[in-house]
């Protein structure tokens, strides 16, 4: 019988540093009432995250509706985290927060130019660790 429960629900500050020390997540919209997700790679700045995107449906779906939400996850031989957090997307527009944007650890992981930095302010955050193991046995 293993001595360590298997699933933790992280803090929300267990939620940060865990996102903060990635650069790959997914973005999920839903435009007109039809999901989308998309690989965006990302950085955390202030208890947000950040993102560049080329103009086009990643972007676009962020317009049509800011509600979106955010998943980021790792993993390493015993065990995983995942962090989802939902909030508002929001396209930077003015010089000083696209200035301070600017400022957070975020280049394009692909030779294109992707001109807008786009915000995610969340309403909620949560998290679990997981460790790895086998299934328990149902009927013992």
């Amino acid at each position: 019988m293993p001595s360590e429960d298997p699933i933790t629900v992280l803090t929300e500050a267990d939620c940060w540093e865990l996102l903060a020390g990635e650069t790959l997540g997914r973005l999920a919209t839903s435009p007109a009432g039809k999901p989308e997700i998309f690989p965006v790679n990302y950085a955390v700045q202030d208890h947000t995250v950040l993102f560049r995107s080329a103009e086009g449906t990643k972007l676009m779906s962020t317009v049509i509706n800011d509600e979106v939400a955010f998943e980021a996850d790792g993993h390493g031989d015993t065990g995983g985290w995942s962090v989802v957090l939902k909030g508002h997307a929001r396209l930077l527009e003015g010089a000083a927060e696209i200035a301070e944007a600017e400022q957070a650890p975020l280049r394009p992981w692909v030779a294109t130019l992707k001109l807008r930095f786009v915000r995610i302010v969340p309403t909620e955050i949560s998290g679990r660790r997981f460790v790895f193991g086998p299934e328990p046995d149902r009927f013992g």
